[in-house]
């Protein structure tokens, strides 16, 4: 709950009360590798913050090839926000690359922090922009890299992650097979 609460103190100043009400409304949950905190199709009822593990979103492409879009890491919000606000079902899928814990709040647990902590819209409105910033900056550049240029700069952006997910997920990350990527770590020495 400490790292929850730090996390959120990054972005305004919190009282003992509404750090207490932030606790009361906070709901701890563990999931197992490979379970999905949420499907598509579904409609996502609750943001969380991942305090162990690793977390992924994914989503099926047209041929039906599984697409890894982003990884989690510890100490981060996660949620499905335009379909959460829109209240209409998920397109991806979140999954547990290995055994997690997080934080769940649920919408109505959002809705009573919103209406009972002036500055909670603002703070998250900070941790959104703050979320979408850190995403643009560390996708954009993979746009315009060869295979090899993006399995570096992934070590270099997510140093925490490279050996704790597996191959098949990072190759679908960077948008290369396996095989390639076999290729490319044999010849690169990390």
């Amino acid at each position: 709950m400490e790292a929850l609460i730090n996390y959120l103190l990054q972005f305004s100043n919190l009282n003992h009360q509404q750090i207490d009400l932030i606790k009361a409304k906070a709901i701890y949950k563990e999931t197992k590798k490979d379970d999905y905190v949420l499907e598509a199709g579904k409609i996502p009822r609750e943001i969380i913050f991942l305090t162990d593990g690793i977390m992924r979103i994914c989503y099926f492409n047209n041929k039906g090839d599984e697409v890894t879009k982003y990884f989690f890491d510890e100490n981060n919000f996660i949620a499905d926000i335009n379909n959460y606000n829109q209240n209409t079902p998920a397109t991806e899928y979140i999954q547990a690359i290995i055994d997690c814990k997080y934080i769940s709040f649920s919408k109505d647990a959002m809705t009573e922090l919103s209406m009972t902590i002036i500055e909670w819209d603002n703070i998250i409105a900070k941790i959104t922009a703050k979320a979408l910033a850190e995403k643009v900056n560390k996708i954009s550049p993979m746009m315009v890299e060869d295979a090899k240029e993006r399995y570096l700069s992934f070590f270099e952006k997510f140093p925490k992650l490279a050996n704790r997910i597996p191959l098949s997920y990072l190759a679908s990350y960077l948008g290369i097979t396996q095989s390639s990527l076999s290729r490319i770590r044999k010849n690169i020495r990390l």
